[in-house]
């Protein structure tokens, strides 16, 4: 009797959180958002009492480094209940920082190079001169790169991590992609400097990257791109970053000419031509990475979803 009502609690649970019904995809999302907005809230309190000095880049750090362990938690809750993974939720451990990611860090800062350099045979960009000596250049380039590497992590798996995993199981996967993206973008709109053209050439980023999880099934390849890209902004030619200009610069370049074509106060993301520059790389990363089977789950064939195991 016992196993009988173990076996029945078990199947009710499953159900509840399983069937691909809309209502209980939607209950799934609102006990993830549950989560993470009461954690974000209690450890926001406990940080602001912890570092009551701290200055804004120190908070910003940490705010990073909570928020995406925040997400990390609440998805990891999420699998628990659902017999997944943090894996199928685009952030396989295995593939840590391996092929994928070095791939799309290539694919980053090759991309933020050929903007500039479009940009400066168009006479809107100056590459200048060096800035930094010695250790510096050194030090510079390791503290960004870790610094990008943690908001590489939280942006990804923010924007497209278990809300887009699941939000696919009721529209499919791109007409989620669009929603997921369109948040990525308007996230930025906070940002000092920024612009319409910037805010779109945001979820127009996103997207392209939610392409790149498609295509090879987890998230490292779009997070080694969004590492390398802003690392290429922010510290090797010293450009502002999404409306952010920061210290610490291996280049002293400057832009110049209008707005639209030099990403004014935004940075190079505030031009159309990272606009094309974005359906160039989508272009050459739809024939590069070419779709030999689903790597990433589809839910639009299947009343019961169960996707293979990435991790």
């Amino acid at each position: 009797m016992a196993q009988a009502l173990h076996t029945a609690k078990t199947s009710a649970v499953h159900r509840l959180f399983n069937d691909r019904s809309e209502l209980r995809v939607i209950w799934r999302l609102l006990i993830f958002l549950s989560i993470v907005v009461a954690l974000g809230y209690a450890t926001n309190l406990i940080v602001r009492r912890l570092l009551p000095g701290a200055d804004d880049t120190t908070l910003f750090l940490v705010g990073d480094l909570i928020d995406f362990l925040i997400f990390l938690f609440a998805s990891w809750i999420m699998g628990r209940i659902e017999g997944r993974t943090i894996g199928q939720y685009g952030l396989p451990g295995r593939q840590m920082f391996r092929l994928h990611f070095w791939q799309g860090a290539l694919l980053g800062f090759a991309s933020i190079t050929c903007l500039l350099s479009l940009m400066r045979a168009i006479g809107v960009f100056s590459f200048g001169s060096i800035a930094l000596h010695g250790v510096d250049v050194l030090k510079w380039a390791i503290l960004w790169a870790l610094v990008f590497i943690l908001v590489a992590l939280r942006e990804e798996f923010r924007a497209r991590g278990y809300g887009l995993f699941t939000l696919s199981s009721i529209t499919s996967f791109w007409p989620a992609a669009i929603l997921c993206s369109a948040f990525f973008g308007y996230s930025h709109h906070g940002n000092s400097g920024e612009d319409w053209i910037g805010l779109f050439n945001a979820a127009a980023f996103g997207l392209l990257l939610c392409f790149l999880l498609r295509r090879t099934g987890d998230l490292w390849m779009a997070i080694g791109f969004h590492v390398a890209f802003d690392w290429g902004e922010t510290y090797f030619y010293g450009v502002a970053n999404s409306g952010q200009a920061t210290p610490g610069h291996l280049l002293t370049s400057n832009s110049s000419g209008l707005a639209w074509l030099s990403g004014g106060t935004v940075g190079p993301e505030g031009s159309v031509l990272c606009t094309f520059l974005i359906l160039v790389v989508w272009l050459i990363c739809a024939t590069w990475l070419r779709r030999r089977q689903p790597r990433y789950p589809d839910f639009s064939s299947s009343k019961n979803p169960r996707p293979a195991l990435c991790d």
